[in-house]
């Protein structure tokens, strides 16, 4: 950072407790607030438009009282027109360069605070309308805040900074404004994206109450926190740095600019663990970056060569995160193009091929018919070898699939409904006989009796394959084989993803278990929430109580401890202060807020 904060910003000494006022009070208010205050229409207008032109040019103490209630009209009120069109931007601009320009000025009194509130309300008037992003571009809003994205002076002001730009880059009529700064911007917004939970972290995480900037607690918690509303507060603003930045790299690259700095290696991969955080769910963080890439020619490309990105995708296709969908588009994409399709073919085949009876997802039906059509549109050419595939696994799987998807709907349609009825008892009898062998202690002859029933069992009789593949999925588990115990769970899982049908419970639990197996922390904690959640649902419709099942929890709890946002940055540089309670508090209370949400979903 260019600026050295001091931890304690001088602050008016008839401000109690260095705080800012929340809202302010007309009984105390400034110049600003008798001008709101003016009846008529068109005298309060110009006197508001003088006011604006006036501010920047005063060295008043009472600044922070307006810019405040500004603030607070400009996020309840983002499409309000009256001060956008009084010259509110061009007064903002003016702010935040004076701030940039003269640090005495910035560190005397309360004017610290005048960056944040400044470039707040420029994002939140530029959120929705594009003729106010419009007026802010005309009055040279974008130069100021590239200066805060730059890091001139603390990760406070980056974080609306971040939030006003990416509001001016998604309007079109504003992007070339924002791109007149490409290269200082998409560099600024990487490596916050990749930094910015480390220095959250380290600049006030991990510091004890008396080190933290005052300014910084008074703007987490509006002046009235206390440590655990500062801690849970920070978490909730580091995950806002790099979902922000994210977006506002999205919008260069969804207009395929700026690629050669977006697709390096390193932060392809760094994208993986940009999870975007629980307290933002509607946020398609990293994966959601990904999947603008992968809608390019060189971000397949790019994709495609790096094994362990195509890895992550694979684990989120399969998971019950909400980006699920994200992850799937991204790896079609890569398989329909011709020159990546065979780079990806060998790890995208054994796991997309358990998706294929996936009916709908993220408001597209027919996921898994799509899946099964872009796998098998050049299988000939495989099965006659005029193709040759690097993995004998994946030509089994190709295999696999051909006989289920084809050969065994093709045989099926011509039986008769008592031949169908003939297979489902056998397939129920050997079902049975795999039920006595998994009592009994004998676990890879139960797979082998379940195998068997799965082969019989006519494709419509879901319920019976459901139960079959959740039965080999928990063999798979006592036989410490989580990935084919991933793979039958989420086969049965697909087959029970029916509208207004809860998913099988048995099978989230029993995938939980098994991404825990392979270390796939995220993934586990996604189908464990989503097991309790269904747990919840069939609690309520039988109006029992509800309790979250002891071994759910400790699964929560496990991981959580190894998802929580600063666990890296923690391991990264150890400080003793955590084990006074700074980490442990904040894990605590996201698994009270994954609980609630998990049972109210």
């Amino acid at each position: 950072m260019d600026y050295q904060l001091p931890h304690n910003p001088p602050t008016k000494t008839n401000t109690q407790n260095n705080s800012i006022p929340a809202t302010p009070s007309y009984a105390t208010c400034s110049c600003f607030f008798c001008i709101m205050s003016e009846t008529a229409p068109p005298l309060r207008r110009a006197k508001i438009a003088r006011y604006f032109k006036q501010m920047p040019l005063r060295d008043d103490q009472e600044h922070i009282l307006a810019l405040s209630g500004l603030w607070k009209i400009a996020i309840t009120n983002p499409n309000d027109p009256e001060f956008p069109s009084l010259g509110i931007f061009r007064c903002m601009a003016k702010f935040i360069q004076k701030g940039l320009n003269h640090k005495d000025w910035l560190l005397r009194s309360q004017n610290i605070y005048v960056p944040y509130y400044a470039a707040h309300i420029i994002g939140s008037y530029t959120m929705n309308k594009p003729k106010f992003a419009d007026k802010a571009v005309k009055s040279n809003v974008v130069q100021p805040l590239v200066e805060l994205l730059r890091g001139k002076i603390s990760w406070v002001e980056q974080r609306v900074a971040l939030r006003a730009l990416g509001h001016l880059a998604s309007h079109e009529a504003t992007f070339k404004a924002v791109a007149e700064h490409e290269g200082q911007v998409v560099e600024a917004a990487i490596e916050i994206a990749s930094t910015c939970l480390q220095e959250v972290y380290e600049k006030f995480v991990r510091l004890e109450e008396p080190e933290r900037l005052e300014y910084h607690r008074n703007l987490l918690t509006r002046g009235h926190g206390d440590l655990e509303l500062e801690n849970r507060k920070a978490e909730e603003w580091a995950s806002q740095l790099q979902c922000w930045s994210l977006y506002l790299i999205d919008c260069f690259a969804c207009r395929e600019r700026s690629l050669g700095l977006i697709c390096k290696k390193q932060f392809l991969k760094d994208l993986c663990g940009i999870w975007g955080g629980l307290s933002n769910p509607t946020s398609p963080a990293g994966i959601g970056l990904l999947r603008t890439l992968c809608g390019t020619k060189v971000g397949r490309e790019s994709v495609a060569d790096l094994k362990e990105v195509v890895e992550n995708l694979c684990n989120v296709s399969r998971s019950s995160d909400e980006r699920q969908h994200i992850a799937i588009d991204s790896l079609l994409q890569l398989l329909k193009d011709p020159v990546t399709r065979y780079k990806v073919i060998d790890i995208t085949v054994p796991v997309l091929a358990d998706l294929v009876e996936l009916r709908s997802m993220g408001g597209k039906p027919k996921v898994g018919q799509e899946i099964m059509q872009t796998f098998l549109q050049d299988y000939h050419k495989i099965k006659f070898g005029e193709m040759k595939l690097k993995s004998a696994r994946t030509k089994r799987a190709l295999d696999e699939l051909w006989e289920l998807k084809v050969e065994r709907v093709k045989k099926e349609s011509l039986m008769s409904e008592e031949e169908l009825r003939e297979k489902k008892v056998l397939a129920g009898i050997l079902k049975q006989e795999g039920n006595m062998e998994f009592g009994s202690g004998n676990i890879k002859e139960a797979v082998m009796k379940y195998t068997e029933a799965l082969d019989l069992s006519p494709l419509e009789s879901k319920k019976d394959r459901i139960v079959l593949h959740s039965n080999r999925a928990q063999c798979h588990l006592l036989l410490r084989d989580p990935e084919s115990a991933l793979s039958d769970a989420t086969r049965a899982l697909c087959l029970s993803n029916v509208a207004n049908v809860s998913l099988h419970s048995k099978s989230l639990w029993r995938r939980s278990q098994a991404y825990d197996m392979k270390g796939h922390a995220r993934e586990s904690l996604m189908d464990c929430l989503m097991f309790i959640s269904n747990r919840f649902g069939s609690h309520q419709n039988t109006k029992g109580s509800f309790k979250i099942p002891h071994y759910a929890a400790r699964m929560v709890n496990k991981q959580m401890n190894a998802t929580w946002l600063f666990a890296s940055a923690k391991s990264s540089n150890w400080h003793g202060a955590l084990q006074g309670g700074v980490k442990e508090f904040v894990v605590q209370k996201k698994i009270d807020y994954l609980k609630l949400r998990s049972i109210t979903s």
